[in-house]
This record gives C-alpha cells, sequence and structure tokens, in this order.
C-alpha cells in the first residue's frame, strides 16, 4: 500500500481496536496486534488476489465488513488470554456442540470432535518456538461461528482419516493431538522405535537418558503428577479432566485457582479445557527444562548428545511405562 493506503489503514484499525477495547477492555490485544492480523488479511484478500492497484473506497469497504468484534476475541484467545477463553467458552462452545452432533455420527463422536477443535484452538504445533493457534487462521471475514463450522467440518475428516490410517505419519502427527510437547513424550510400538534408534546409540546414551527423565519426573509436585496421570495414565480427555477438577474436593481445584485468575476463582466457576491443556504444557516445560538440566549438569553431556538423549526419551526407553510410575510417586 501507498503512503496515503497506509495512513487510511491505520486510522481506520485504529478505530476499529478503539471500539473493541471498550467493549472487551480485559483482552489485552494491542493495536499493534490487532493491525498485523488486518494487515495480513487485507494483502491477501485485495492487494495480492488482484492485478489492479487498491483504491481507498475497496480498503473502507472491505474494512468495513470485517467482524472486528469476534476477530478482537479470537486474537486474544491465541495469545491465551484467560478472559477471552471464559468469553468464548460462554459464548461458542455450545454451538460447537451442536453443530458437531449434527455433523458426527454419535454423541460420542460430536464430544471427540469439540475436544479436538479446541486442542486446535488453543495450539497443537510448535514452530519457532512459539504455539501456533489455530485462531491464526480467522481473519475477520465472516462470523467466527460461520469459521468454526468450517473448522469442526475440516476436523471431522482429518479425525476420519486418522482413523482409516489414510494418513502419513508425518500428517498424522500434525493434524492430531492435543499439543506439540504431548507428542514428544507419545508411546511408540517396539517396531517403529527399533527402526528409528539404533543399539550402539541406545546402549550408549540410554542410561543417562533414564535416570535424568527419572529425576525430571521427580521434580513434580503431587498435582503435577496427578495432572500427567490422569491425561497418560488414565487417558482421560481434557473435558473429562475439567470436570474433575470442578468440585470443592477436588485436589487439582486449589492448585488451578491459585495460579488462575479471578474468575476462576469464584464459588463454582466452570474449569475450561483451555485451562487444563495450559497446565499440562507447564508441567512438559518443567520435565523437560529438568531433564536437560540433568544431563548437562550431571551427565556432562553437550547440546548435541542431549539431543540424541531427547530422541531415545521421545521413543519411551522406559518401555512405555514413561507416564505409568506417576501414580505411585
Amino acid at each position: 500500500m501507498n503512503e496515503s493506503l497506509t495512513k487510511l489503514f491505520d486510522d481506520l484499525t485504529g478505530s476499529m481496536h478503539r471500539q473493541c477495547e471498550e467493549t472487551a477492555p480485559n483482552f489485552a490485544v494491542t493495536l499493534e496486534r490487532f493491525r498485523s492480523s488486518l494487515s495480513k488479511t487485507v494483502e491477501k484478500a485485495l492487494v495480492s488476489a488482484s492485478a489492479s492497484p487498491l483504491t481507498e473506497a475497496e480498503l473502507t469497504e472491505f474494512l468495513g465488513q470485517i467482524q472486528a468484534d469476534d476477530l478482537f476475541l479470537a486474537i486474544a484467545c491465541a495469545d491465551g488470554n484467560e478472559r477471552a477463553w471464559w468469553e468464548f467458552d460462554q459464548s461458542h462452545r455450545a454451538y460447537m456442540g451442536r453443530v458437531a452432533r449434527h455433523l458426527a455420527k454419535t454423541e460420542m463422536d460430536a464430544d471427540e470432535v469439540v475436544d479436538w477443535v479446541y486442542g486446535e484452538l488453543y495450539g497443537t504445533r510448535v514452530i519457532d518456538g512459539e504455539r501456533v493457534s489455530k485462531f491464526a487462521a480467522y481473519g475477520g471475514r465472516g462470523s467466527l461461528r460461520g469459521w468454526l463450522r468450517t473448522v469442526i467440518w475440516h476436523s471431522i475428516v482429518d479425525m476420519h482419516r486418522a482413523s482409516h490410517d489414510e494418513v502419513s505419519l508425518d500428517e498424522l502427527t500434525e493434524n492430531a493431538g492435543e499439543g506439540a510437547a504431548h507428542a514428544a513424550f507419545a508411546e511408540s510400538g517396539p517396531d517403529a522405535e527399533d527402526t528409528m534408534i539404533d543399539q550402539l546409540t541406545r546402549d550408549r546414551y540410554g542410561n543417562a537418558t533414564v535416570s535424568s527423565i527419572t529425576a525430571a519426573f521427580g521434580t513434580l509436585d503431587q498435582h503435577e503428577k496427578l495432572l500427567l496421570s490422569y491425561y497418560h495414565v488414565d487417558k482421560l480427555k481434557l473435558r473429562e479432566i475439567a470436570r474433575l477438577a470442578e468440585p470443592e474436593s477436588s485436589p487439582l481445584r486449589d492448585w488451578f485457582q491459585r495460579r488462575s485468575s479471578n474468575r476462576e476463582k469464584e464459588p463454582g466457576a466452570r474449569v475450561h479445557e483451555s485451562t487444563v491443556m495450559r497446565w499440562l504444557e507447564k508441567c512438559y516445560a518443567k520435565v523437560l527444562g529438568r531433564f536437560n538440566e540433568e544431563l548437562s549438569q550431571v551427565h556432562g553431556l553437550r547440546k548435541e548428545e542431549i539431543e540424541i538423549c531427547v530422541g531415545l526419551a521421545t521413543k519411551d526407553l522406559a518401555g512405555g511405562k514413561l507416564f505409568r510410575n506417576l501414580a505411585a510417586g
């Protein structure tokens, strides 16, 4: 865009941002962040899509059609804002369930779809150290609910393909799961393990890997162990763990509340899937951080050797018992 178009863009997006902030002051979306999102949308929809120069009238009309409040909410959720996730859950959770029930085959399938979509919306992959939320794909063109319908439909297709082994391992890793860190501790069968890690590497670094990962898990407090046990040993879904954390008697509830927003501290407040996922990610980060420290400081391994040990850990060197000892620990 030329100088006059840039000024117009700044004026219009500044006004849109002020209005959104008045409506949702707790979402903590900066003007820079808001403009960056809209700039990408304008570039894709107007600048790159047309051979003729963009006019001020076209830009004004286009920005006037943007669902600014929905975009503001999506950006805040992508950034992990607690209040935004609460608002999203209150406004759209039931709607997502209705759409999923309409498109999926059974009630159970619908619940799985919503769980899957929540994971995608929170962010299932990490690229260049940044968690990538599906919300980043929403540019404000059309309503958020219309976009969610499309996301739900695509998720159903992905889940169907995954369940029928119709995708490659790379595609399955990219589309499935509830966080990039989860994949780092996924259990794998012996055949896959043997083909990816040769015996010489196992013999050389195996003991250091096992002792370091054991020490790393030993740094977890009981609530963190319980959370990981629920997810990896009992195979509970995020939604099921969230429900278990809601009663006053739950050992997880006080732990979540001490570290969460004021809204989640209200009596009887709902615990959201995003909260469970966020604390799972924090547990993984704690384990991985301590794992690296142990390998470096206790075993004296270099960076490249630590990477080898991380590879061994990801293939569940402990024989599939990486998380099973948590309950007893």
